[in-house]
């Protein structure tokens, strides 16, 4: 089964390759078997990619064992980069409210400063997971 022919909801379940500036304008044609064609599938399913990204990162990563690995470490950093997203907004919250308080009493919170550390160390964290995002796609 090809990834045109794939069902629309496991199309959607699988990792989009990032556009490159000027596209990719080598193409490669693969000839497989029906048999090798599920295998390439399944691998893929269970990779959570696209045959074509299964392919070009098995190719390139030195067999499909390390592409996964790959990629599930940059699913990981991804999750972990979703989660400290979430913590900065809940900061972000934090700091309105103390604002309206400051602003309502004419008066710095008590809690001003421990909410703005944890703001720095929230960006922080997103920062080095950012940078550890950037060395597992290289």
């Amino acid at each position: 089964m090809s990834e045109e022919t794939q069902p629309e909801s496991a199309a959607r379940k699988t990792a989009r390759r990032r556009r490159v500036e000027g596209g990719r304008r080598t193409r490669h044609v693969v000839r497989v078997t029906p048999e090798e064609e599920g295998q390439l599938a399944r691998l893929a399913a269970l990779y959570h990619v696209s045959v074509p990204k299964l392919l070009v990162d098995s190719a390139l990563a030195g067999g499909a064992q390390a592409a996964a690995s790959s990629s599930s470490a940059r699913e990981q950093l991804l999750l972990e980069l979703f989660g400290a997203h979430r913590l900065l907004a809940s900061i972000a919250n934090n700091v309105n409210q103390l604002a309206r308080v400051g602003n309502a009493t004419k008066q710095v919170p008590l809690e001003t400063d421990a909410t703005l550390a944890a703001a720095r160390r929230a960006a922080e964290k997103i920062d080095a997971l950012v940078d550890e995002l950037s060395e597992a796609s290289s």
